[in-house]
This record gives C-alpha cells, structure tokens and sequence, in this order.
C-alpha cells in the first residue's frame, strides 16, 4: 500500500474484483487507514477525467458570473443547502471568524417516488450555464456509487452485514459543494483560508483541487500537506461515522491555508461530495463498538437532529 504525504492509497478495483482475497485486503487497508488516518486515497473510484474536468470547467465558469447574478441564486431560507453562498457566510465551529470563501450546493434528486422527496428543497437551476447543472447530476451519483461501495468496505471492517449502509444512504441527504476561493488582495488577517474543522458526514470525498493548500491533523500534532494526486480522490471519515462508530473510526481535523505570497493573485477551487444518510438514521453508537474499555461517548442522536445542530454551530442556519 502505498502513501502519499502519509495518507494511505488503496484501490477500489480491489474491492469490486469479484476476487474474495483482494476484498479482504482492501476492506483491512481501509479499515487500518480511517483508524490510524482518517483520511485515504482511492484509486479506480469511477468517475471519470472527463466528468471530472467538465466538472471544474463549468463551477469556474459559474463563479466568473457577476456578483449580482450569483447572488440571484442564493437562498437564505435554505440554510445553504441548495444554491449559492456568498463569501464570508460559514465559520468553522468554534471560530467567529468566517472561512475566505463562495460556495454553491448541489443536493439530492429523488426519481423513486420515496417520501423521503418531501424533505428536499430542488436543485437550483443554473440558467448562465446549461450545463452546469446535467454536470452535476451526473457527478453527484458517480459520487453516489463510489461512496456506496467504500461504505460497504466501512461496514464489513466494523463486522456488520456489507450492506447495513446502503439502504440508509439511499435517497440520503448528500451534498455536492463547489468551493471558490478567491484570490487574496490585501494582507490577509491569517494565514488560513477554511479555519480547521471536522467534516459532518459520513464520508467525504473529495476530486482533486486547482491549487495545493488542504492539510490534515496527524495524531502527532502536526499539519501535513494533502496533494490531489491525478486519477486519485481524497475520502475522509466525518463526525457521523466517528459518533456511529464510537470514536474507533476517526474524523480527522483539516484546513485550507493560504497559498505563498507569489500565488495569492490566483483562485482555488475545491469540490468536495458530503456524503449524507437519510436523516431518519439513528447515530447511537454501534453495540460491536462500545465495551467496558470504550464506553459509548455519544447520546443517541438522529443524522437529521444532527446535522441541524451542526448547521447552527456553523452559522449557515439560524
């Protein structure tokens, strides 16, 4: 298994052989990174180079739009979750100050006639850029597959049936986030661009960014660079898996600094999939994972009241 900046690289491919010895081994590789990491990254996920530029292109094509029309899309009532967000909205929890950053979400499309529809604002059409949003569908369920399955690797490793995830994930609450941030033009008052902070989620995973600057929480204490390696994204476990799991999985701390005084004129781009279950999952810690040595952390919870609470802690809901 290689590594890249000490984050452990795997190969989904390993798990969806069909061969039963490479399953095992990927499903222990995983298992081993999230609790020694948190973070990993995956080799043959699924989504293509091509979606992939698509993607960039048109989220850059997006954020170019005057200020006025980008705000045409932004909805306070929505807490963020579908549409635009302008700059200086979100704080990370426990920080006043805001992260330096614009953001637009992409949420879920139930097609099955599941109730779970009435929950879920639609999507906000994109009208500047036909097709931003055909792009994001499509990106949305390749991220959709590619969690799913790392999710049944997840579930095999903790000793639940492989598909415990799925039917809680299916129609879930997953967010997929185009981030902007803009070139920086004055000093900035620190040298960080997104305050260090836990991901929500289960899952996060995270295709590539147009500039270095991500960096993760070793269990040493110190910040290590992650680099967007081609053909690779980056998954990291949240604070969901992290409650679920009783603290044995690890929701790794990261942050987004600033980029070296000679690359401040230039933009950063980062899209990151947020992979949520339906909210009606109950987060109480998995019995396999509390004993007399680990005794549950966490009071019983749903995803839905727990992703409310965070989205106050954060300041995108009131």
């Amino acid at each position: 298994m290689a590594t890249v900046n000490t984050i452990p690289s795997v190969d989904l491919a390993d798990f969806t052989s069909g061969d039963p010895a490479r399953k095992a081994a990927f499903v222990q590789q995983l298992g081993k990174a999230y609790e020694d990491v948190g973070f990993v990254a995956v080799r043959n996920h699924g989504i293509s180079d091509e979606l992939i530029a698509d993607l960039y292109r048109y989220v850059q094509e997006f954020f170019k739009l005057p200020s006025d029309t980008k705000r045409s899309y932004e909805i306070p009532e929505l807490a963020g979750q579908r549409g635009y967000t302008s700059f200086g909205k979100e704080h990370a929890k426990g920080f006043d100050a805001p992260d330096l950053k614009e953001f637009f979400q992409f949420g879920q499309s139930v097609e099955d006639n599941d109730p779970v529809k009435a929950e879920y604002p639609d999507n906000v059409q994109v009208k500047e850029v036909p097709a931003f949003t055909p792009t994001f569908f499509k990106a949305y369920r390749g991220f959709e597959k590619a969690g799913r399955a790392l999710l049944q690797a997840i579930a095999l490793y903790l000793g639940l049936d492989e598909h415990y995830f799925d039917g809680r994930i299916h129609n879930g609450n997953s967010i997929l986030r185009a981030i902007h941030y803009p070139p920086i033009t004055q000093e900035p008052e620190s040298a960080i661009r997104a305050e260090q902070h836990e991901d929500i989620n289960l899952i996060t995973l995270l295709v590539g960014a147009s500039a270095d600057g991500l960096q993760i929480l070793d269990k040493q204490g110190n910040w290590v660079p992650v680099t967007s390696l081609p053909e690779q994204i980056v998954v990291n476990v949240g604070d969901m898996l992290q409650r679920l799991t009783n603290n044995r999985l690890k929701s790794t701390t990261h942050r987004v600094v600033n980029p070296p005084r000679e690359l401040w004129g230039t933009s950063r781009f980062s899209i990151p999939f947020f992979l949520h279950p339906k909210s009606d999952m109950d987060l109480t810690c998995l019995s396999s994972c509390v004993n007399e040595k680990h005794p549950a952390e966490y009071a019983p919870i749903t995803a839905g009241a727990y992703l409310d609470e965070r989205l106050r802690e954060i300041g995108l809901k009131k």
